[in-house]
């Protein structure tokens, strides 16, 4: 019998915060080493705990989600999202107009792949969540990369953006706020890119997961509240917020003329039909988060966590020589830039290797989000604010004396 060999469409998929670093200091871990695991945005494995509100929400009625539900999702879940997003602003939709799926990981998958033929191209943000870029290969499409431009609070660069459509572009993808980044855009920005989709018919998909964490007292717009009259299908969910990435909720929300979109939106029913239902236990809390603001707003205003610890990593990161960063303005990462001439750094795979060898710190070098120069890495700020000082300090003392050989 043959050799079995994995399918030729997986050659640019790459999944580098739980990839081969990752496997790595899971065998430090195995020989007794303490690692700082700094490389994923899970909040639990921090010691954030579960909202009361979700708590609560399950009490008793954990039976309420023992059979399958609607393959879109359960009314009284797509009845909330609805009032959550049209809350936003968001119209042109109703909660028909609403799937739920298990994450916007698998929500993406959906939202693709109907639209994709062979070859058709999707704008990505580059650096951005590789998800996007991965599920864009998976749909049979080519993810073409426009540059989110540090020098300009790592805002989408505009012109970059009309520069890379082409007859085969399809859609755009919007990280807002951006992962890796930690930065939000502003209404003119957002719709300066709306104004571009209506010029060259383009969907728009905006991954919006990070919204209720936006700090120093800004406010998140939705770029689907911008422009009404353009399809746009906007993703989010609890794993983040309410810190139940565990959960598995996530959703998207179709809006805009729904006559554009029907046969698309019958693409979507298939695949979420074929799937059953998401999870439903994850869907019987989603009424009572989205009403409780209160764990969200604890954790980004001054005093609660995630402030904190920002504050905490970017007064440390200043002390180091050969560093430069945009202070986030909205999730809980940092994604600084390193000095390559003055430490020879010419992979940022081995530099992240090194870093995790010599200081037991991993993190995520900046190609793992399908930046093309060496000299980015992602710091997550979730540990508490000691423990995170301490890492940024070992960082800078791994630093000191660090030149790539």
């Amino acid at each position: 019998m043959r050799k079995i060999e994995s399918a030729k469409k997986l050659s640019y998929v790459h999944s580098d915060i739980r990839g081969s670093l990752f496997m790595e200091a899971m065998r430090m871990e195995e020989q007794g080493i303490d690692v700082l695991k700094l490389n994923t945005g899970n909040p639990a494995a921090f010691g954030f705990e579960l909202p009361e509100s979700v708590r609560a929400a399950l009490d008793g009625q954990e039976a309420l989600g023992l059979g399958y539900c609607d393959f879109k999702g359960m009314p009284q879940a797509r009845e909330a999202i609805y009032d959550y997003e049209a809350g936003k602003g968001i119209s042109g939709f109703t909660s028909d107009d609403v799937f739920i799926g298990n994450g916007v990981s698998e929500v993406a998958s959906f939202a693709l792949t109907p639209l994709l033929n062979d070859g058709d191209e999707v704008l990505v943000p580059a650096p951005g969540y590789s998800l996007w870029s991965n599920s864009v290969y998976l749909a049979g499409g080519r993810p073409v990369f426009y540059i989110c431009d540090e020098k300009a609070d790592w805002y989408p660069d505009i012109q970059d953006i009309r520069s890379k459509i082409s007859p085969r572009t399809k859609a755009l993808i919007l990280i807002n706020p951006n992962n890796p980044t930690g930065v939000f855009y502003p209404k003119e920005i957002l719709i300066r890119i709306a104004e571009i989709a209506e010029e060259h018919n383009l969907l728009i998909f905006s991954d919006e997961i990070y919204d209720r964490l936006v700090m120093d007292g800004l406010k998140h717009t939705s770029i689907a509240s911008l422009a009404p009259d353009l399809p746009v299908v906007t993703m989010n969910g609890l794993s983040k917020s309410h810190c139940l990435c565990g959960y598995r909720c996530g959703w998207m929300v179709i809006s805009g003329p729904h006559n554009l979109t029907e046969e698309y939106k019958q693409g979507i029913r298939q695949l979420t039909s074929m799937r059953l239902c998401a999870n439903t236990l994850a869907q019987l809390v989603i009424p009572a988060a989205l009403k409780d603001t209160e764990t969200p707003n604890s954790m980004v205003m001054p005093g609660g966590r995630l402030y904190e610890q920002r504050e905490a990593a970017v007064a440390e990161l200043k002390k180091i020589d050969g560093i430069s960063f945009v202070k986030n303005n909205s999730a809980f990462y940092l994604f600084p830039k390193l000095d390559i001439q003055r430490f020879n750094i010419t992979d940022d795979r081995k530099f992240a290797k090194d870093l995790l060898h010599a200081a037991n710190i991993l993190l995520v070098p900046g190609s793992g989000f399908d930046w093309q120069m060496p000299d980015h890495f992602r710091i997550v700020m979730l540990p508490e604010k000691e423990v995170l000082r301490n890492a940024v300090k070992r960082l800078g003392v791994f630093l000191d004396h660090y030149h790539q050989t």
